[in-house]
């Protein structure tokens, strides 16, 4: 049963020394019921969220979060053109624990809103950008993951080799991904410091600029097109204009990061499937299946072209969210 806000409230004030709770609402985090959330208003006008975690799952994720943003110095904070969220406080509660924020102002930013060329959609280039350009000591002095990219290949290459021992990937794309893996110029990148876990949901924006980043939970040193793959499914003119302000802010010279996030993208798949074998949910499996074999349909004309050096189209990203805010629901009821 979900928390009240009173009682939300009073954890909060619990947390935080000398919080004055002058109103408390609802606070919609898009997290399908894995967190109580309320937004409080203190005293001084100031608003903080409070989050207790109702899964498992989303108290490792709420762990590795307060890891991340304990990470992120003062010093590193400033060298970002938007807001991230400081922890205030935090007490525990039946099993677990709750959590005060700081609230980051703005917007929510949906695929539909992002309008092509400048504005929005360059806005959260250079944001990510950003993020890739922060300086990587922080990340391997906190001891959060760092990857090289003969690891990241690695992953790569276990999870189609998952994906292919079920017998359900249709031969095509496991030939186009094992392309992928085998072309050595797609790995010559430069690790960088990711977000690891951007989404549409991940932004808050203020007149067309983006104010705020939340979800830091995955933050590491890894390959920075998987802050990008998310991105791949938006119509062409939009994934562009991210894409070029991105590259105009790092001045990248990292040739294959659109073929790498393409590539992400279209395992995404691959996970969904895995998900759908390990819990054995013939549901999730079918349609995984299904989606894998839209997926040939719409590169099908393409087959004979290397996926490192062509655009392909891929699921669009309110398809990739969808798919993975219901593997997250099942996993919960699992």
């Amino acid at each position: 049963m979900a928390r009240s806000h009173l009682t939300l409230a009073a954890l909060a004030t619990a947390a935080v020394d000398g919080l004055d709770v002058r109103q408390v609402g609802s606070y919609d985090t898009g997290d399908n019921g894995d967190f109580d959330s309320a937004i409080i208003t203190g005293g001084d006008g100031r608003h903080f969220v409070v989050r207790v975690p109702t899964t498992e799952r989303a108290e490792n994720e709420q762990s590795a979060d307060i890891q991340s943003l304990s990470a992120l110095s003062t010093g590193v904070r400033g060298r970002l053109p938007f807001e991230v969220s400081k922890i205030v406080g935090q007490t525990a509660v039946d099993s677990t624990r709750a959590v005060v924020f700081e609230h980051v102002y703005g917007d929510p930013v949906h695929l539909a809103s992002i309008p092509a060329g400048e504005g929005l959609a360059t806005s959260i280039g250079r944001a990510i950008a950003a993020i890739h350009m922060l300086p990587t000591s922080f990340v391997a002095d906190a001891g959060l993951p760092v990857r090289a990219p003969h690891e990241v290949l690695r992953a790569v290459s276990i999870l189609m080799d998952r994906a292919s021992a079920t017998s359900l990937v249709p031969a095509t794309l496991l030939g186009r991904w094992e392309r992928a893996t085998e072309d050595t110029a797609l790995w010559q990148f430069v690790p960088t410091v990711v977000n690891g876990s951007v989404s549409t949901s991940s932004f808050r924006q203020t007149g067309g600029e983006v104010c705020g980043v939340l979800g830091w939970q995955s933050l590491a040193v890894d390959d920075p097109a998987q802050d990008l793959f998310w991105a791949m499914g938006a119509p062409d003119s939009v994934a562009q204009s991210i894409v070029d302000s991105y590259q105009l802010a790092r001045g990248s010279s990292d040739r294959q990061i659109v073929q790498r996030a393409r590539l992400y993208a279209e395992l995404q798949l691959a996970k969904w499937l895995l998900h759908g074998t390990q819990t054995r949910d013939n549901e999730v499996i079918d349609d995984a299946v299904s989606m894998l074999h839209n997926l040939v349909d719409r590169v099908e004309n393409n087959l004979d072209k290397n996926i490192t050096h062509d655009t392909i189209p891929v699921m669009a990203v309110d398809e990739v969210e969808a798919m993975l805010d219901a593997r997250d629901r099942r996993s919960d009821s699992a």
